[in-house]
């Protein structure tokens, strides 16, 4: 309840995007391109860049948890930032049961990198809180080593967030279940394994793998089962990657080789034969 607190507090700031919506929507485009607002905001990716490296020195947590909230983002009627929006019904995406894993950190990135744009003359109320979202993830994988990919812009503001509009995956589902859900988004079981390695980053709660440990899973690594034990008798979170928690890199990919993995859902890659050579690849490359 506490992150829910956290995110409550930010209402007041983040219902202002709706007021912005219509305005914001008219400079969208039905083709994205990376040079999109190259007349109208030409410092664009220069601001981004430097509000999330900000945001990543005030907080650990920024990176990861802008990771995940682009995906939540995404995930739910395509990338259009409607998981910022704030009803005053209590009916939006974030307030869904699968929505309070995101952390305050998350938000408050790209309400930093939104300010920060709308405080520059010439970019001010030009650039959607989509491709802001956009932006700020991959700065926040490119400044903790991961790849500095291209980012296609020109995406629309949702003006639609409702909390049973939220399905996603769960930490227990199964490779099937897995492979049906992403191909609703148009996503094959490869494009799948490579997006899961975003778990290089970030950390779960107890109670999103407790069910596997004391020799319940026996796709569990025994010391990896009990070295979570020890660490949740001590906190209420363990790391997805406990060997660079805080570096996007593949990890992630060698722990599931070694019985590492932290959710079902991520160990059963590995385990299920169908995956594993895939995994395999992404763990040498």
């Amino acid at each position: 309840m506490a992150n829910l607190e956290s995110l409550a507090s930010l209402a007041a700031i983040v219902v202002l995007i709706l007021l912005e919506v219509a305005v914001l929507s008219s400079f969208a485009a039905a083709q994205l391109r990376p040079d999109y607002y190259a007349s109208v905001c030409p410092n664009l990716e220069g601001i981004v860049r430097y509000s999330v490296k900000q945001s990543m020195a005030k907080s650990p947590i920024s990176a990861p948890a802008t990771l995940r909230l682009f995906f939540h983002d995404c995930a739910v009627m395509g990338c259009d930032a409607s998981v910022m929006i704030i009803s005053p019904t209590g009916d939006d995406e974030w307030r869904n049961q699968d929505g309070y894993s995101l952390k305050p950190e998350g938000f408050q990135t790209i309400l930093d990198a939104k300010a920060a744009v709308d405080s520059d003359p010439q970019c001010r109320y030009k650039v959607s809180c989509a491709d802001i979202i956009a932006l700020a993830t991959r700065e926040s994988v490119s400044q903790s080593g991961g790849p500095n990919y291209t980012v296609e812009l020109g995406r629309y503001d949702g003006k639609i967030s409702t909390t049973n509009s939220v399905m996603l995956p769960h930490v227990n589902d199964n490779l099937d279940s897995l492979n049906a859900f992403f191909y609703t988004l148009g996503l094959s079981q490869i494009d799948m394994i490579a997006l899961s390695g975003a778990h290089t980053l970030g950390a779960a709660d107890c109670s999103f793998f407790q069910n596997r440990t004391k020799g319940k899973d026996p796709s569990m690594n025994p010391s990896f089962d009990a070295q979570l034990q020890g660490t949740c008798a001590r906190q209420n979170f363990a790391f997805l990657d406990d060997v660079t928690p805080v570096g996007f890199d593949n990890s992630y990919f060698k722990l599931l080789q070694n019985g590492r993995g932290l959710l079902g859902s991520d160990q059963v890659l590995y385990t299920d034969e169908r995956s594993r050579s895939t995994v395999d690849y992404y763990a040498s490359n």
